[in-house]
């Protein structure tokens, strides 16, 4: 039965939470894995991390006091503690982007019902004065369809807070929790805490708009290809000129060409990074136009090569990357000696002897 005796409530409260213990951690798991399985099949989200836990006993019972104790005595109704905490599980969502959050949030709406949402990215930005954490907070529970299902029958009763945050956010967070004071403190203190937190803030728009920078720089970057032609004369490729403004090989326009000429394959960011800055290491002055013509020029004979090199070794490995190498020392083997090791130069070229 409810009471007013607080003491009583906090050790009724302590049982009720030790024995559905299992049952809060087993529904957890299994949230975070439905949550995983929803999140990777929404397309354009870069999830980064996908946790979850359940909420301390001690810091259930200091949520009650801080936020429900003093109105419900002061009213003289009894209580209970446990009705009052919604959130003894909770997941954390971390994307890498500020846009993400949103559709996170649409993401999940096919499976829970949302009980409520608190926004804090609006809410600290409607303030003009104010910084600090920022995310979005979503009360759910199953929707009836989904908690009807057998293999969600365990937990299916169980609601849980779903927090869904930036990876800077994310750092901010743990950051603002090391801060000890940050209410009644001198002036100058709060202000440089508050700038301490624009930095995180402005961070998380250079990110994103360095994305959106990125993707238009990789749309807008010339496309200068066309179908190879694999009768071209392999001394046909013109020696390099001057760089033009905008006429230089970066990874833009190596992934405009390098995605006409390999249709199918799927080019890391990183490792394209890894790349250009290796081809541009064998010819300083290598432009788009020149990395274009000398793969026009030999892609032909390296395709026929690749199938004798694939023939003769079913273990071996030569992908995008090697075939673009050996492109590039065909056209020019004294700028891109250094693109093949000693021995595939070798038998590149007896190859070529042979097949000439």
């Amino acid at each position: 039965m409810p009471s007013l005796d607080f003491s009583r409530e906090e050790k009724g409260f302590e049982a009720a939470y030790a024995q559905e213990l299992p049952a809060l951690q087993y529904a957890c798991a299994s949230y975070m894995a439905l949550l995983q399985a929803i999140l990777s099949r929404t397309p354009h989200l870069d999830i980064t991390k996908v946790e979850g836990r359940v909420k301390d006993r001690r810091e259930c019972v200091n949520k009650f006091s801080r936020k429900y104790r003093a109105a419900l005595e002061e009213s003289n109704t009894p209580y209970e503690i446990r009705p009052y905490i919604t959130d003894l599980i909770g997941v954390r969502v971390v994307c890498l982007y500020e846009d993400e959050l949103e559709k996170v949030a649409q993401a999940v709406r096919s499976h829970f019902d949302v009980i409520d949402v608190t926004d804090k990215v609006t809410a600290v930005e409607s303030t003009e004065d104010s910084f600090g954490y920022k995310g979005l907070h979503l009360d759910l529970r199953l929707t009836p369809t989904q908690a009807a299902l057998a293999e969600h029958a365990a937990y299916a009763h169980q609601p849980f807070e779903l927090q869904v945050r930036t990876i800077i956010q994310d750092s901010w967070s743990v950051l603002d929790h090391k801060i000890k004071y940050k209410k009644s403190i001198p002036g100058q203190l709060k202000r440089r805490i508050n700038v301490l937190s624009a930095l995180f803030e402005l961070a998380d728009r250079e990110f994103l708009q360095i994305r959106d920078a990125t993707e238009a720089e990789l749309r807008q970057a010339p496309d200068e290809t066309a179908e190879p032609d694999e009768g071209t004369d392999l001394e046909s490729a013109p020696a390099e000129k001057a760089q033009a403004p905008g006429s230089e090989l970066n990874a833009f326009t190596f992934l405009k060409i390098a995605n006409h000429f390999f249709k199918d394959q799927d080019f890391e960011p990183h490792k394209v990074d890894l790349f250009v800055d290796d081809i541009r290491a064998w010819s300083p002055t290598i432009t788009r136009a020149r990395f274009n013509t000398l793969m026009r020029a030999t892609i032909g004979t390296v395709k026929r090569y690749k199938q004798h090199f694939e023939d003769h070794n079913p273990q071996g490995s030569f992908n995008a990357y090697t075939v673009i190498r050996h492109c590039l020392y065909l056209g020019d083997r004294t700028t891109f000696r250094r693109a093949l090791r000693n021995s595939s130069r070798e038998a590149f070229e007896a190859w070529l002897k042979e097949h000439a």
